[in-house]
């Protein structure tokens, strides 16, 4: 007995895809961050629940596409990145370059009129977590696990078959810096207490940009691994 051969993947099969994956992300995101935006003031535990699940819009609509690439019998995109060893030589240099590139932010936020960078307000919140331990893991569901195997994993791949690198960074880090914009209405985010027309704010949404051009060259050096780690390093500078 033999079996069809799995049909080649075009642009235009991704051209679906990515339309489904950035509407999913958007709408499971968006609908949760406006839920708990409404919640906001109200004490609420549902406020914090609602803004966690809008975090994984991006992973649930990567799982979407994946299970329809699986039925559909698609291969792999040709640009999808595996993990590679040899890239962990890589790593400390990208961690760097990320936590660089938001302390560099701030303190061009500072020297806009933005408070000076301090590490009380990352103290404060780890209180809130219940310590670093669950600080970290928090930061690490809450941001690179639930949105790179979406951004990098499914839509990264998807565009580089019809775009080259810089463009494709380009475009995902204007579209990541939109996605983020509920946040800043909902009490007690980072963006929230940064301000979405401060000087920090702006820099904060502008600085996605140059983020998702980190993220998108460690997802082509070391697979999706070392963008959840720059990721991870981005956000913990961040707070």
């Amino acid at each position: 007995m033999t079996t069809a051969p799995a049909r080649p993947a075009t642009p235009v099969g991704f051209r679906g895809d990515l339309t489904l994956f950035t509407a999913i992300a958007f709408t499971v995101s968006w609908a949760s961050w406006a839920a708990a935006i409404g919640l906001s003031g109200s004490s609420s535990p549902l406020t914090g629940a609602f803004h966690m699940f809008g975090a994984f819009g991006p992973l649930i609509g990567a799982l979407v596409i994946r299970i329809r690439r699986g039925r559909s019998g698609r291969p792999a995109p040709e640009h999808a990145v595996r993990f590679r060893p040899a890239a962990l030589a890589w790593a400390p240099l990208l961690l760097v370059a990320a936590s660089g590139i938001v302390l560099a932010a701030a303190f061009i936020a500072h020297a806009a009129g933005a408070p000076a960078p301090s590490l009380d307000g990352a103290m404060d919140i780890m209180e809130d977590f219940g310590g670093p331990a669950a600080f970290l893991v928090g930061l690490l569901i809450g941001g690179p696990l639930s949105e790179e195997p979406g951004w990098r994993g499914t839509a990264y791949p998807r565009m580089r078959a019809t775009l080259g690198r810089f463009q494709v960074s380009l475009i995902l880090g204007a579209i990541w810096a939109v996605w983020h914009l509920p946040l800043f209405f909902i009490d007690d985010t980072v963006q929230n207490d940064l301000g979405a027309t401060t000087p920090s704010g702006v820099l904060f949404t502008v600085s996605a940009i140059p983020m998702a051009m980190l993220c998108c060259y460690a997802y082509e050096r070391g697979g999706i691994l070392a963008s959840i780690a720059v990721h991870f390093a981005t956000n913990a500078t961040m707070v």
